[in-house]
């Protein structure tokens, strides 16, 4: 009997520790104060001016605790330079026309490389972003002279940050990430 009842007070014990190792990460999901979000909204850039071959392959969103996740997907080759900025409007690339983009505020995302033989750069949604806290519309806003445009409408000007990762022998990701 008392292997029982300390096998029991092993595994109540054992149960505790999970659920206060999980319950900062829940902490966070619920309360947005627990979530780092110091990004700001000013224009983001990496890389020079320069046009490159590397192509954009794909696009593909994810939510996460405290940001909604936009990440484009290139292929093999040099780093891409791009640029991610808050915009009025989303101006379709080539034409000049104005885009509509689902959201109160859009930011305006370019690669400085062609669109990949697969991806419609003119799609008027990218990636399903149905039920996001924060996004509200992916758009490909189209790619002319080996620059490739998206926008991305969002409920509100918030804090974002962008970062590119990856190697020119395998493949980039650009990532955007917009708080909640």
């Amino acid at each position: 009997m008392r292997r029982i009842v300390s096998a029991l007070a092993a595994l109540g014990a054992a149960g505790s520790i999970a659920v206060a190792a999980a319950a900062p990460a829940a902490a966070a999901a619920r309360h947005p104060a627990a979530c780092s979000s110091h990004w700001g909204t000013n224009p983001k850039h990496g890389g020079s001016n320069g046009t490159v071959r590397t192509p954009l392959v794909g696009v593909r969103a994810g939510k996460h605790g405290c940001f909604d996740r936009l990440v484009v997907d290139l292929g093999a080759g040099p780093r891409p330079p791009f640029s991610a900025q808050y915009v009025k409007n989303i101006v379709a690339q080539g034409s000049g026309r104005i885009l509509k983009v689902r959201g109160h505020a859009r930011i305006l995302i370019v690669v400085r490389g062609p669109a990949g033989r697969h991806f419609n750069a003119n799609a008027v949604n990218l990636a399903n972003v149905s039920g996001f806290k924060t996004f509200r519309q992916v758009r490909g806003a189209g790619s002319f002279e080996r620059v490739t445009s998206i926008g991305l409408g969002v409920r509100a000007k918030l804090p974002f940050r962008v970062f590119l990762f990856g190697s020119a022998n395998t493949a980039w990701r650009l990532v955007i990430d917009v708080a909640h």
